[in-house]
């Protein structure tokens, strides 16, 4: 029990990090300005909530399943992997526009996988963003030094 409770706190304070706060609202935005941009069929504001919401949830797990080379978690990281890339956007457009579905499931699922392996990479660090460059000029220094 204390090892999950550990777990869990240490996915509190990585959420809250503003730095990944901050990178979340950032890409939120983007999706927000690409939705009345691009005038999609199935792109909205409500999809780039959802699906920007389970990114920022998972894919940093997921990246760190696959970095880390946890197999035995596989399984779970291919499921919440596939749920944010299709599955909620199945669920969503195919209650609000089953069409829009059928037109454009195809093309978002490359599209989606991307950007959810950018977010998985982005947000894979855990630490603030002090700590983070203090350990890519300790790393440089080091570099430098040989």
């Amino acid at each position: 029990m204390i090892k999950v409770n550990a777990t869990i706190d240490t996915l509190l304070i990585e959420y809250k990090r503003p730095w990944k706060l901050v990178t979340l609202s950032a890409g939120v935005a983007l999706l927000i300005v690409g939705a009345f941009y691009y005038q999609a069929p199935d792109w909205d504001v409500a999809i780039s909530f959802i699906m920007a919401g389970f990114a920022y949830l998972t894919a940093p797990w997921s990246m760190r399943v696959i970095l880390e080379k946890q197999w035995k978690k596989i399984p779970l990281m291919l499921f919440f992997t596939w749920f944010t890339v299709d599955g909620c956007y199945w669920i969503y457009w195919h209650f609000k526009d089953p069409q829009a579905l059928e037109l454009m499931r195809e093309a978002n699922f490359p599209a989606s996988l991307s950007l959810y392996g950018m977010c998985g990479l982005i947000w894979y660090y855990q630490g603030s963003l002090k700590e983070f460059v203090a350990e890519v000029r300790a790393f440089i220094c080091a570099q430098l030094g040989k």
